[in-house]
């Protein structure tokens, strides 16, 4: 394995522990306060704190089991780095980091009085749903394509979490206003990042494999392929254009993960049902 593999995946470990202290200081530090609020801001709380943890979990897992999904490569070998097991962990701690954002919009919403951003907070978890479907149809058959509509699909929810965040951000009061603000930048970047970045080089590679001819492989075959299949692979060159997405992806998401629990104190304009 070459020395730059062995020290990106060393550096990945030690995050990852890190990661998992980080969550059970950050849960700790937290009970008094849950104890301490009202329903509704006790609720948020509970919840992000949860989801917070399928997500620190997961991208744990990964960052210790790196796979490669197309390619089937791996640092490990074994069955729990396979791209199945792989995926079926990112999906779950995907579906959670998706879940904070849409708590996370809809609780704005509520203490700005939007109906609007209320509707557009509903939409994030199914188009993340969706995105998940694309990048199993990706990984299973080989097909970049499905990867260019699953970053698309990121995308557009950071687009329109972004246009909730700072539509309703001037309602807002104090802290929680800046909180959102700041929020809403980030994701800013985050979109530019998707679209400028992500997207194109997926779709580049889609171009590569059709000029080249390759041959895909159909779901059941992708299945048992990405299953059975894995290929331990510790030259850099396999892993260089992965580094920076994983890299930032398993630390700064997981650190705005964490601390999207401890945003400032949100009372609802309105009773949530209304």
């Amino acid at each position: 394995m070459a020395t730059e593999t062995i020290t990106w995946w060393a550096v990945l470990s030690t995050v990852a522990a890190a990661n998992l202290l980080f969550w059970a200081l950050s849960a700790r530090r937290l009970r008094p306060q849950l104890a301490a609020t009202d329903g509704f801001d006790r609720e948020f709380r509970r919840l992000q704190l949860i989801l917070s943890f399928g997500y620190v979990a997961g991208c744990a897992w990964r960052s210790v089991l790196p796979v490669y999904d197309v390619p089937r490569l791996v640092l490990v070998d074994s069955w729990f780095s396979s791209v199945v097991v792989g995926r079926s962990v990112a999906t779950v701690a995907e579906l959670c980091f998706a879940a904070q954002w849409a708590l996370l919009l809809r609780a704005v919403a509520l203490a700005g009085d939007s109906r609007t951003v209320r509707f557009v907070a509903r939409l994030i978890v199914p188009l993340i749903v969706a995105a998940e479907v694309c990048s199993w149809h990706a990984v299973l058959t080989t097909a970049n394509l499905g990867h260019v509509v699953e970053e698309s699909l990121w995308g557009l929810c950071a687009a329109l979490v972004v246009a909730g965040l700072l539509w309703t951000a001037p309602r807002l009061q104090g802290r929680l206003r800046l909180f959102a603000t700041a929020c809403g930048v980030a994701g800013l970047g985050y979109a530019a990042y998707m679209f400028g970045v992500d997207v194109p080089m997926y779709w580049a590679r889609w171009l590569s494999d059709q000029a080249q001819g390759r041959a895909y492989l159909d779901v059941m075959q992708g299945f048992a392929d990405a299953s059975s299949r894995w290929v331990v692979a510790g030259d850099w060159a396999h892993w260089r254009s992965e580094v920076i997405w994983m890299t930032a992806y398993f630390s700064v998401a997981v650190w705005i993960s964490i601390g999207l629990a401890h945003m400032p104190r949100m009372v609802p304009a309105r009773p949530a049902g209304a």
